[in-house]
């Protein structure tokens, strides 16, 4: 394109240079660490900073806004050597070359680490990391508090995997920030709400990622005295595998990551119905172990009946048996009653703790045992009632009743009232009875004929 010669039409304002330098300046540098001293400090009401940050030859303006600013290490003064991170710009208005500082650190080790290792080291001593006073966490909470911001990754994380290891179990969030000055007080806040409701058997303190200042509120004294004395066991789950705050080493059990505490807090739902369906198998292989014990006392009993032949006997027999046979129905309504107080106990605990469909298949099984227990039931009342017939008709072929049906007598003597089975055994004159199928008679022994 051919320059125009005349300086008037080709001239730009000073707006319009800044705005180029600016665009050319932000577009070719990009975002960097720069190491070294504050000088100038100014903070205005605003709540921005404002500083020269030099080195040995050369300074440059920087600016921090107050939305950039988060936790402990805002305190900088003039002197302190520092790291800061940003972008270079200029202020259009003044053309004012400058650092937009996004984060700030102390240079070498940091004050934040000499900090942390010193409180590390102060609540070490006192005891407060000792593993003999850590809780032990419940095998199957029955309510789970978590403890975090409600719009971070962190709670999302944990309820995608509480959803899928264990969905039964309800969550209850206490809401609080996790990052900035205001955090380890809506922490320690959050930590007495849910101690005073009471209400759950386990906490998770958590939120993702981040730098040593993003997690220093979980590295406050306060704070971690209060997840100390806490009752209610606990789960520390801040940042990353990588990242360790005080609040881990004080927590009864610390999780690498909110995802990870969420593992650790529940067991896998499959085992447990896994378990549950074998004591479902259990108690049908005790209940067919009972019944066969019952039919294998029922043929000992017909085995002594078979050996007892007089009527009074068989009647002993025939009410022994009644009664076997009443303890044997009690013992079975007992035995099937304690399986269904076993199963509703287990259908129970899984409507509470399982998906709605697992319970069902539960019920189905519970009415198939019955089922299967009245039948079992019936089959052996009525086969020991036809044994019992059978019994009754095997004793009355073999009584000396029946033989009195084919015209034989029984004949005792009336004085001593002796059965008699030879003619030497009376004499003359004596009085008999002789008993026959229907009735007696009382006979005078006129002649004894005795056998040769």
């Amino acid at each position: 394109m051919m320059q125009s010669n005349d300086p008037a039409t080709a001239a730009i304002t000073v707006s319009q240079l800044n705005r180029r330098v600016k665009s050319l300046i932000e577009q070719g540098i990009a975002r960097l660490w720069v190491e070294g001293e504050i000088s100038n400090l100014s903070r205005p009401g605003s709540g921005h900073i404002y500083f020269s940050l030099k080195d040995d030859t050369a300074q440059i303006s920087a600016a921090w806004f107050r939305q950039r600013q988060h936790g402990p290490a805002i305190g900088f003064k003039n002197g302190d050597r520092v790291l800061a991170y940003g972008r270079v710009s200029i202020y259009e208005a003044r053309g004012n070359y400058q650092l937009i500082i996004e984060r700030m650190e102390p240079a070498g080790e940091g004050v934040l680490k000499r900090r942390f290792d010193a409180l590390q080291q102060k609540l070490a001593a006192e005891g407060l990391f000792d593993e003999d006073r850590k809780q032990a966490l419940p095998v199957l909470p029955t309510r789970i508090g978590v403890i975090t911001s409600p719009s971070g990754a962190a709670i999302r994380d944990i309820l995608s995997i509480l959803r899928r290891r264990f969905p039964a179990v309800p969550v209850v969030l206490y809401p609080a920030a996790v990052q900035g000055d205001a955090a380890p007080r809506e922490l320690m806040a959050a930590l007495e709400t849910a101690i005073n409701r009471d209400e759950c058997d386990v906490l998770i303190l958590s939120r993702g990622g981040g730098s040593l200042e993003d997690l220093w509120a979980f590295n406050d004294e306060q704070l971690a005295r209060a997840i100390a004395a806490c009752q209610i066991p606990t789960i520390s789950a801040v940042g990353h595998e990588i990242d360790f705050t005080i609040a881990d080493f004080v927590a009864d059990v610390r999780a690498p990551t909110p995802s990870g505490a969420a593992e650790i807090v529940v067991p896998n739902q499959s085992e447990w119905l896994h378990r549950i369906s074998g004591l479902a198998s259990r108690i049908a292989r005790v209940g067919q172990r009972a019944l066969e014990d019952r039919a294998q006392e029922l043929d000992w009993l017909g085995r002594r009946l078979i050996n007892s032949s007089p009527a009074a006997t068989l009647q002993r027999q025939r009410d022994s048996l009644r009664e076997h046979a009443g303890r044997l129905t009690a013992a079975i309504r007992q035995q099937v009653l304690q399986q269904e107080n076993q199963l509703q106990d287990a259908s129970a605990a899984l409507m509470r703790q399982s998906p709605a469909l697992s319970v069902q298949r539960l019920i189905g099984q519970l009415a198939e045992l019955r089922q299967r227990l009245a039948t079992s039931t019936n089959n052996a009342i009525a086969n020991t009632r036809h044994k019992i017939a059978l019994l009754g008709r095997a004793l009355n072929s073999v009584s000396p009743l029946a033989t009195l049906d084919r015209g034989y007598a029984i004949v005792t003597s009336e004085v001593t009232g002796n059965v008699l089975t030879s003619a030497g055994s009376t004499e003359s004159g004596q009085d008999i009875r002789a008993r026959l199928s229907q009735g007696e008679l009382i006979a005078t022994v006129k002649k004894v004929i005795a056998d040769e």
